[in-house]
C-alpha cells in the first residue's frame, strides 16, 4: 500500500499544489499596480491592476466544457500533464518582458492551465483511490492546495529578498511544476475508460432553466467573487490604510488563507454534526458582519484580524453550494460539476467591478463594497434556497424549491 501511494496517490495530489498557483494573483496585482502602472492617471490603476485576475479567470467560462470533451479524447493523465506545461510556459513571461501587457498574457495563459488542471485533477485522482478514501484524498487535495495558496506571499518575499527580485516567484514555480509534470509521467496510472458522451455546451446552459440551479450558480459565481476579491483587495487595504510596502502588505492575503484552511479543516468536523444549511446561514451572517466591519476599520491588527474571520467562515460556502446543486438533479451530475465550474468566472468580473468602483472613490473601499455585496447574495441565498428531501434516506428528490 506505501508503494502505491509514493508510485501513483503523491504525484497526482501534488498536482493540487500546482493548482493553488492561480492564488498568487492578489500579490501580483498589487505589485503591478504599484510597479507598471504609476504612470497611469489614478483614475484607471485600480481597473487597471484588476484586469489581472479577469484575465485569469475568464479562462474558466472559456475552456471548462472544452477541456471535458478533449479528456475524453486523450485521457485524463495527458490533460493534467497538458495544463502543466502551459503553466510552465506562462511562468517564464514575466521574467522574458515584465510589462502590464505580458502580465495579462502570461495570466490569461495561467488561467487557461488552471482551468484544465481542475477540471481533470479530481478524475484523476479517482482513478488512484477509490471507495471510502476518495473522500478524504479529495479534501487532502483541497489542503494541499491551500498550502500553496497560503506560501504564495512568502515565497515572493524570500524572492525579494534572496533574488533581490519577487518576479523570480515565477520560475520557482516553473520548477515546481516541471517536478510534477516529470513526477506524474512516470507515475503507473492505469485510467478507467469512461464511456459517456461528453455534455455539449447546449446541454450543460439548459440547466440554467432550473430557477434553482441558476441560483446556485449564482451563488458560486459569488462566494469566488468573494474569495479572489479578498485575495486581490487584501494588499492594496494595507498599502492604503496602513502604509505597508507591497512586500507587507502581501502577508494579508497569507492571513485570509491560512484561516480558510483551517476553516476548511474544522468544517469537515462541524459538517458532521451540523447540517449544511445551518452552517451555511451562521458562516454568512459572521462572513457579512466581518465584510462590513472592513469598510471601517484602519488598524494592521484589525484589518489581518477581519481577514482570517472572513476567510474562516467562507472557507466551506463552495462545497455547500456545490453539494446543493448535485443533489436537485442527481442524474445530471456531470452536467452540473461541469457548469459549476463554469461559474468560477465570477473571479473575473467581481474584481473587474472592485477596480472600477476603487478608482471612481478613489479609494478601496470601492472594492470592499462590491465584495459586500456579492457576500450579500450569500446571505441571502442561504436563507432562500432550500433542497427537498424524499422521504427515503438514500434518494433525493430532483425537485428543489424556493423557500417564500
Amino acid at each position: 500500500m506505501n508503494s502505491k501511494v509514493t508510485s501513483t496517490v503523491l504525484p497526482v495530489l501534488f498536482g493540487f499544489f500546482v493548482m493553488g498557483f492561480c492564488d498568487v494573483v492578489g500579490i501580483t496585482v498589487a505589485h503591478v499596480k504599484e510597479d507598471l502602472l504609476v504612470d497611469y492617471s489614478k483614475d484607471y490603476q485600480d481597473t487597471l491592476s484588476n484586469l489581472i485576475p479577469v484575465a485569469l479567470f475568464s479562462m474558466f467560462l472559456i475552456f471548462s466544457i472544452p477541456t471535458g470533451i478533449l479528456m475524453t479524447k486523450i485521457g485524463r493523465k495527458k490533460t493534467v500533464l497538458l495544463s502543466n506545461i502551459i503553466t510552465v510556459f506562462a511562468m517564464f513571461i514575466p521574467l522574458i518582458e515584465y510589462s502590464f501587457e505580458m502580465a495579462l498574457v502570461a495570466f490569461a495563459l495561467l488561467g487557461i492551465a488552471n482551468t484544465i488542471l481542475q477540471v481533470s485533477l479530481n478524475p484523476l485522482l479517482s482513478n488512484v483511490v477509490s471507495g471510502d478514501q476518495l473522500t478524504s484524498s479529495l479534501t487532502a487535495g483541497q489542503f494541499v492546495k491551500a498550502i500553496s495558496s497560503f506560501t504564495a506571499p512568502f515565497i515572493a518575499a524570500f524572492a525579494a529578498s534572496y533574488f533581490n527580485n519577487w518576479q523570480y516567484i515565477f520560475p520557482i514555480y516553473a520548477v515546481i511544476t516541471l517536478v510534477s509534470t516529470i513526477w506524474l509521467y512516470f507515475a503507473p496510472i492505469e485510467e478507467t475508460i469512461s464511456t459517456e458522451k461528453a455534455s455539449s455546451f447546449g446541454q450543460v446552459l439548459g440547466l440554467l432553466k432550473d430557477k434553482t440551479i441558476a441560483l446556485l450558480f449564482l451563488g458560486i459565481l459569488f462566494v469566488v467573487g468573494v474569495d479572489v476579491g479578498i485575495n486581490t483587495a487584501a494588499p492594496k487595504i494595507l498599502m492604503e490604510r496602513c502604509g505597508l510596502t507591497s512586500i507587507e502588505a502581501g502577508y494579508g492575503p497569507s492571513v485570509y488563507f491560512a484561516l480558510r484552511t483551517l476553516g476548511a479543516f474544522m468544517g469537515a468536523f462541524i459538517l458532521a454534526k451540523l447540517s449544511p444549511a445551518k452552517f451555511f446561514k451562521i458562516s454568512m451572517v459572521i462572513a457579512v458582519a466581518g465584510i462590513v466591519a472592513l469598510l471601517f476599520v484602519e488598524t494592521k491588527i484589525g484589518i489581518f484580524a477581519l481577514y482570517g474571520l472572513i476567510g474562516f467562515f467562507i472557507a466551506n460556502i463552495f462545497a455547500i453550494i456545490f453539494g446543493m446543486a448535485m443533489q436537485v438533479h442527481p442524474d445530471k451530475a456531470n452536467e452540473i460539476s461541469g457548469l459549476m465550474i463554469t461559474g468560477v468566472f465570477g473571479g473575473a468580473i467581481i474584481p473587474f467591478a472592485m477596480g472600477l468602483l476603487s478608482d471612481a472613490m478613489h479609494s478601496q473601499m470601492g472594492a470592499v463594497i462590491i465584495i459586500l455585496g456579492s457576500a450579500a447574495y450569500l446571505l441571502m441565498a442561504s436563507f432562500t434556497i432550500k433542497i427537498k428531501q424524499k422521504a427515503s434516506s438514500e434518494t433525493v428528490n430532483e425537485d428543489a424549491v424556493l423557500a417564500e
